[in-house]
């Protein structure tokens, strides 16, 4: 966009005066010069004396130029001049004169390709002569140049243009081109701009085009958007050059530091000779005093660590005390739980012989249940036998009589006869009770003991389920370990072992944990799997630590992967890269291996911690238990060895034996099919168990509930049998009362029938004395028994508890060898430090001796001592690299001005190269940001002038009636104007084609005056501006620029036209230059053409 002005509106509004009487509206084109005369004196009424003071072209002086030998000088007015004449006089010429003199190309003019065609034919040369004003605060250099600015550019037949620039005085100044271009600048002059200089080739390719893209392009060309945008495509077209050329800096930037490098080294090793001598012999004096300093050294950590040494005695008496007292403690312990267990077997022993006396009780209380029972039946056989007596004699004597009841009346024959009923159906009915009695304990005996046996089977199911669990888990762990052995050891394990390593390699761990133990251990014999498992029990899932850190570290990886309470044990102790030493404490059996010489063990980590954790140094592997017991148990045990282990898992202590649980190997067996078989057999055979279970439950339920029924069933029928009883009983007394006449046959039978009745009620007293004896033998038999029970499963807790008491003295035992073992251990570090002090203090005194000869060296060398920071073999290094150069130096010396001159050379391309690599990278950093800010300024100035230019579009218009539109479309770049003559908004908008001619020019001239509203410049040139207007549109338009004109005093408007112009108003404002009319001879006649063409 053009330069703002200091001397613009904002800044000087009293140089801006505008007319205050509007326009008087056209109401016929046939209007007199009279009234158009007095039409322009009122435009121009009113303008005061302001004028322009910089910038503004004063006189054209043309020589040689085009056909014209001589033109001029022009003198022009500070505001509107114009430049009359006839084709061919020269008004083209002047115009022409001024874009080229002003630094215009050729073909801005449009009256020639090259410079060299505007000079005359036959000249040599063509001279131009332009003299801008040079006054006000926008004045350039007034100091130099002073009110005026002279610019002379003379144009050689060849083309070439040279400038001279002068001062009012004619001094010149200056002649090169930049010189004109800040002028320029200055004064925002823009000869290519079409609205400053509006040629008739640009105003016909630009204004009359009926093509809505060259109308903008003449929007963006005016108001120089077109310019910025084109600079804003070099400058980034340029970034991309800098980057590139960046990048191709940098390879020669690495050169270029290689090449200063090696001159660098050229250059350091010019130093003189004497100074390398010197030097040498100051090397060797610091390398005698930094042998010295060495020794010094070395000396110090060997002080040091003696005397840390000699404070962690301490700490190891310390440590051997404290496992001292744990083994006191752990042997105290040993001794109570003996003593415990010593006193439970005698309260065992005890009991013994109470419950042999209530087993023979209970034996003899079954002989008397037993002695009782005879009595019992022979009773009920006698009462059953005096009962079919009685049956019989009833019968007898109820036929007699019946006999009798033929003579004494049918009442008491019947009479006779229902007591008989009575007393058959009694006797049946007391007989149906006492088998519903009997019925009714034989199905409560039933039932107690089908409950009693129902709840041993549930007892034995929940064993048999909770084996077919375990089972099944170690048949899942033995499948799934086909492919990983780990599995056995838990399904978790393979997932802890890889976030181990996955840890471990992160640096979590100091020390990588080892584990599972029983993973990183094999047999040498597969016969000894479950001793050894029985031995290490959940040693074999445990994992051993160096440190508490990683103890740490390990507890939260195994927080993530087990749930709570199944987690495996940690070991935590210094890992050693050598296995101990166990030749001293360990068993050595000819026969017998250890536990520890029947394994295989790769890692001295896990072989000590199971050292450690179980001494199995000190443990044989017998396999035969009656060999183990042979061994163990004998007079002279084994050196060295606390207990022993039987192929089958039997721990065997010289004082007792343990039998184990274990029937086979879960994680160190080595044929894994082989116990996937046993494991399936052994599963379905617990199935197969498990279903006969089931079966027997539902049989014994089955049992139970029929019996129950029963039970119930028999209660009632007794229930309803003794109330039956009951009232027969009732009837028959009823009957006995009635007296009736007895025959005396009958009372012989009768008596006879009492006396069996007495026998009956007295053998029916010892029946039930019987019954009641076997009752109450029976409950002493069963109270016994009870007793007995009670008192077996006293001894069977006691004897529980002396398991339990077993083996925490078995645990107590490991604990003491344990303690033990620590101790001794203990014992040889002391052992072992004490030796390596006295070592330390053997090569402490030797390495005092050695420092010595060290001193009195290098004092014969150096008598004063010398503070040296280096290494001494540093210095030595340096001593032969010294030594060396010494000897090539005197061998060859180069040229030192050379080197010298070359090495300054390099450093100085070098630290050009890099300050111009560093200029570039900020150079295009801050180009990124100007370059983005400026191209939001840009798209916020182009809606800004487009709003302006569309404002004052409308306001010339509307000065004769026209109504339009201007729309701009910046993405397609295109500009559409609309006009429509006539009423404004009555009448409907139209394209700028269908309008007449004159009409057409002047809605163009109200363009570029809407154009002249938005841009700056000194100065405007339009050249035969009214070609195509009629005589209404002219004087309109003529009207419209003088109002601009008198409204802009402190700009200069230059009007070429062939009109005469004499109707215009004479004002001091308006100068009219009249041109001669041209030379019609023959040699002119075609460069007159060729000029107005």
């Amino acid at each position: 966009m053009s330069k703002r002005k200091s001397s613009s509106v904002s800044d000087k509004p009293h140089k801006r005066v505008r007319a205050q009487e509007e326009e008087e509206e056209v109401e016929d084109a046939d209007v007199h010069d009279s009234d158009e005369d007095n039409h322009r004196s009122k435009q121009v009424q009113g303008a005061g004396k302001v004028v322009s003071d910089a910038g503004i072209v004063e006189s054209i002086t043309l020589k040689n130029f085009m056909c014209h030998s001589h033109l001029g000088p022009f003198t022009f007015g500070p505001n509107v001049n114009f430049v009359v004449g006839n084709n061919g006089s020269g008004k083209s010429a002047v115009l022409t004169a001024l874009i080229v003199a002003l630094g215009g190309n050729a073909q801005a003019t449009n009256r020639g390709s090259s410079l060299k065609g505007f000079v005359k034919e036959g000249e040599s040369s063509a001279d131009i002569s332009i003299t801008l004003r040079n006054k006000g605060r926008d004045a350039y250099k007034p100091e130099v140049y002073g009110s005026a600015i002279i610019v002379d550019l003379r144009i050689a037949r060849d083309g070439a243009r040279t400038y001279k620039l002068k001062s009012k005085s004619g001094k010149s100044v200056s002649s090169k081109k930049e010189e004109l271009s800040s002028i320029l600048d200055n004064f925002n002059i823009q000869v290519n701009n079409p609205v400053s200089v509006l040629t008739q080739e640009m105003s016909k390719y630009f204004l009359h085009s009926k093509g809505e893209g060259d109308k903008y392009k003449f929007f963006m060309k005016a108001t120089q958007l077109e310019q910025m945008r084109e600079d804003f495509v070099y400058i980034k077209t340029t970034k991309h050059l800098t980057e590139d050329k960046v990048g191709q800096h940098s390879e020669c930037l690495k050169d270029l530091k290689r090449k200063y490098l090696e001159k660098e080294d050229r250059y350091k090793s010019l130093s003189s000779l004497d100074e390398m001598h010197t030097k040498l012999e100051e090397l060797q004096k610091q390398m005698a005093w930094a042998l010295v300093a060495e020794v010094e050294k070395e000396s110090e950590p060997m002080k040091e660590k003696l005397q840390s040494d000699k404070r962690a005695t301490e700490k190891y008496d310390e440590k051997v005390d404290e496992w001292k007292n744990k083994v006191e403690e752990a042997e105290q312990k040993h001794r109570q739980i003996q003593e415990q267990l010593e006193g439970i077997t005698q309260q065992i022993q005890e009991l013994q012989p109470k419950c042999a006396e209530l087993m023979a009780e209970v034996q003899r209380k079954n002989a008397l249940h037993k002695s009782s029972e005879v009595p019992f039946y022979r009773c009920k056989a006698n009462l059953r036998d005096l009962e079919k007596d009685k049956v019989q004699l009833s019968s007898r004597i109820n036929d007699l009589k019946l006999s009798i009841s033929q003579t004494t009346g049918a009442e008491s024959q019947a009479r006779m006869a229902r007591m008989e009923q009575i007393e058959a159906e009694l006797e049946n009915l007391t007989h149906q009770i006492s088998t519903l009695g009997q019925q009714i304990d034989q199905y409560q005996l039933a039932c107690s003991r089908a409950k009693e046996e129902q709840g041993k089977m549930r007892r034995e199911q929940q064993m048999l389920q909770r084996s077919t669990d375990a089972n099944r888990r170690n048949l899942q762990t033995l499948e799934s370990s086909r492919s990983n052995r780990l599995r056995r050891f838990g399904e978790h394990m393979p997932a802890l072992l890889n976030a181990i390593q996955e840890a471990h390699k992160r640096g979590q761990f100091r020390h990588r944990p080892r584990g599972p133990l029983g993973y990183l251990i094999s047999l040498k014999d597969p016969e000894l799997a479950v001793a050894v498992e029985v031995c290490f029990k959940s040693l074999l899932q445990a994992f051993t630590c160096d440190n508490h850190e990683d103890e740490k570290v390990l507890q939260g990886l195994m927080a993530r992967m087990f749930p709570p309470g199944r987690r495996p044990a940690i070991i935590t102790s210094q890992f050693l890269s050598r296995v101990h030493d166990t030749r001293k404490r360990g068993v050595n059996h000819p026969e017998y291996p250890s536990v520890l010489q029947a394994l295989e063990i790769e890692d001295p980590v896990v072989a000590n911690c199971l050292i450690d954790q179980k001494a199995i140094e000190s443990i044989l592997l017998i396999k035969n238990r009656t060999e183990a017991r042979r061994v163990m148990q004998g007079k002279h045990p084994p050196q060295n060895c606390f207990q022993a282990f039987s192929k089958e898992g039997d721990q065997i202590f010289t004082n007792r034996i343990y039998t184990a649980d274990y029937t086979r190997a879960n994680y160190l067996s080595g044929d894994v099919e082989e116990e996937i078989r046993h494991l399936q057999k052994e599963t379905e055979n617990l199935k197969a168990q498990a279903n006969r279970f089931q079966q027997q439950m539902k049989k014994l339920d089955e049992d139970i509930k029929q019996n129950e029924g029963l039970l119930r069933r028999t209660h009632m029928d007794q229930k309803t049998t003794k109330d039956k009883a009951t009232k027969l009983q009732l009837e028959l007394t009823d009957l006995k009362n009635v007296e009736e006449p007895q025959s005396e046959d009958l009372r012989p039978l009768e008596e006879d029938l009492q006396e069996i009745v007495a026998k009956i009620a007295s053998k029916r007293v010892k029946y039930d004395e019987a019954r009641a004896q076997m009752a109450e033998h029976k409950a002493a038999h069963e109270a016994a028994e009870q007793e007995y029970k009670q008192h077996k499963e006293q001894i069977n807790m006691i004897a529980e508890e002396a398991d339990l008491k077993k083996e925490e003295l078995s645990k107590t035992d490991q604990e003491v060898m344990k303690c033990k073992h620590h101790k001794k251990h203990y014992d040889e570090k002391r052992s072992a430090h004490l030796c390596n002090i006295q070592t330390l203090e053997g090569n402490l005194e030797r390495k005092e001796q050695e420092l010595q000869t060290s001193v009195a060296k290098a004092t014969e060398i150096c008598p004063e001592r010398l503070e040296v920071r280096r290494a001494a073999r540093s210095l030595d290094n340096d001593i032969s690299r010294l030594k060396v150069k010494i000897a090539t130096q005197q061998e060859q010396q180069g040229d030192r001005e050379e080197v010298v001159k070359q090495y300054h050379e390099a450093l100085g391309n070098y630290k050009n190269m890099a300050q111009q690599m560093k200029n570039l990278n900020s150079f295009i950093k801050s180009l990124d940001s100007v370059m983005n800010h400026r191209l939001q300024v840009y798209a916020e100035l182009r809606r800004f002038l487009s709003a302006r230019c569309k404002y004052y579009f409308d306001s010339m218009l509307a000065q004769r009636g026209y109504t339009g539109s201007m729309t701009f479309d910046h993405k397609n770049e295109t500009l559409s104007i609309s006009v429509q003559p006539g009423q404004g908004n009555k009448a409907d908008l139209s394209d700028m084609r269908s309008l007449s001619g004159g009409e057409r020019s002047f809605s163009t001239v109200c363009f570029v005056l809407s154009l002249w509203a938005i841009t700056e410049a000194p100065f405007r040139c339009l050249d035969e501006f009214d070609v195509y207007m009629d005589m209404v549109n002219r004087r309109i338009s003529m009207d419209m620029m003088l109002k601009v004109a008198a409204g802009q005093r402190y700009r200069q408007f230059i009007f070429l036209t062939p009109q005469s112009m004499s109707s215009l108003p004479e004002t001091k404002i308006i100068r009219i230059l009249r041109l001669k009319d041209p030379d019609r001879g023959p040699n002119n006649t075609q460069r007159s053409q060729d000029e107005d063409q």
